[in-house]
């Protein structure tokens, strides 16, 4: 019997029981659907991380107060002093690069946007910024206008709303543009709306209104205010010789003794997607491991149905012994079964985890990062598939093979 007829043989037998078959397959299905779909996920949520800081630009920096406490050179430090106005603007004069700079605060982190009877839920950002604020965010207006410099300038009631306000306060059937709408007890003309920008955060960059500096200046009363300053550097000049000028800058301006740490903190965007590219690195690490967990559950369970599968054809494989056929031969029949079953559960659970997976992604990141196809996974996916066919059909295959022909044709 030559190889092909082997194949062949182990075909027929396969198709001969399909229950059996279907059973084993879906087995290896659930666990090449949680290996692809796992890591099908963190790919998509890269993706959209990736999408998320690309509107930034690669020399985008915020320099910013740290608000809670952090641990330093094995100390614990207090929180940063407020970075305050006269900072900020201090800072947007000094600094040389002629980068375009937005000094922006956060005047409520959790307020309610109304409309006549339609309000938000409480957890609407109001963000006081200037001109530059929606360029050098990433923002796009979709409908309306950006502030103009009058409006900043005299702090008149305007506002910009993300796309998540607009949509929950007019429901998409008024034109939001020159509506009037309340927000911490004052009311705004709605200018503009924003484009939906999504993201890994669950859609917190749509559920922002946006208003003049100095409106959210006159909003905190006697209250300390910090400002948050980015910057976006047009300029070919290296970005740690940027970041490297815009700390001396503000080192200066807040007047950090010689020595001491920074009373402030720098964020680069792109050490942002690196340290997103670290965290989604131990994701796989750890999904990899999952999904290697759950194969092995599966390939025990595969190992299992093959020596079923041997016991109930022990008779047959006797009859095809005292015709000839040679131990080799009834191995390769039996690790090739294995290997179809699971080659045929492996491609049912890509298709599995490739849908299971993107919409994970889609969910977590607002629709943003687009359908991920990771062939790199894939590959590996059917390559795990095969081992597993291996792995389990090797001992069954073995042992089908040493049966002696007249015990086996004895067997009942």
């Amino acid at each position: 019997m030559n190889l092909l007829e082997n194949i062949r043989e182990g075909l027929r037998s396969i198709a001969g029981n399909r229950l059996r078959t279907i059973l084993t397959s879906l087995i290896i299905a659930i666990g090449i659907t949680s290996l692809v779909g796992i890591l099908t996920a963190i790919d998509g949520i890269q993706n959209s991380v990736a999408s998320s800081f690309a509107g930034l630009g690669a020399n985008t920096f915020s320099v910013v107060a740290r608000q809670d406490e952090f641990r330093q050179g094995g100390r614990v430090q207090k929180q940063d002093e407020p970075i305050s106005y006269h900072d900020a603007v201090q800072f947007k004069q000094r600094f040389p690069y002629g980068a375009t700079i937005t000094v922006s605060t956060v005047a409520a982190g959790g307020t309610q946007a109304k409309f006549g009877s339609k309000k938000t839920n409480p957890n609407i950002q109001l963000i006081g910024g200037d001109g530059a604020y929606i360029p050098v965010k990433g923002y796009t207006v979709q409908n309306g206008r950006n502030f103009t410099g009058n409006e900043v300038d005299y702090a008149r009631n305007v506002a910009i709303v993300g796309s998540e306000v607009a949509t929950t306060l007019f429901e998409n059937k008024l034109n939001p543009i020159n509506q009037v709408i309340r927000v911490s007890g004052i009311q705004y003309k709605v200018v503009g709306v924003l484009a939906k920008k999504g993201g890994v955060t669950g859609g917190d960059e749509d559920r922002v209104v946006l208003i003049p500096l100095d409106n959210a200046r006159a909003l905190a009363g006697t209250q300390r205010q910090t400002f948050n300053i980015t910057a976006a550097v047009t300029t070919a000049a290296d970005q740690d010789e940027i970041v490297g000028e815009a700390r001396g800058v503000m080192r200066q301006i807040r007047r950090d003794p010689l020595g001491q740490p920074d009373s402030f903190e720098i964020q680069r965007a792109d050490d942002l997607v690196r340290q997103t590219e670290t965290i989604t690195g131990y994701l796989r690490m750890g999904g990899f491991g999952i999904g290697f967990v759950t194969l092995l559950g599966a390939s025990i369970a595969l190992l299992n149905i093959m020596l079923v599968s041997v016991t109930e054809r022990t008779r047959e494989i006797g009859i095809r012994k005292s015709l000839g056929a040679t131990p080799k031969r009834i191995r390769q029949q039996f690790l090739i079964e294995a290997i179809v079953i699971c080659i045929l559960g492996g491609l049912g659970g890509i298709i599995l985890g490739l849908g299971i997976g993107n919409l994970i992604a889609t969910l977590i990141s607002g629709g943003t990062g687009g359908f991920v196809v990771p062939w790199g996974w894939m590959f590996l996916g059917l390559g795990v598939c095969v081992t597993v066919g291996l792995f389990a059909g090797i001992y069954p295959a073995v042992r089908a093979s040493k049966l002696d022909p007249i015990e086996a044709l004895r067997y009942e």
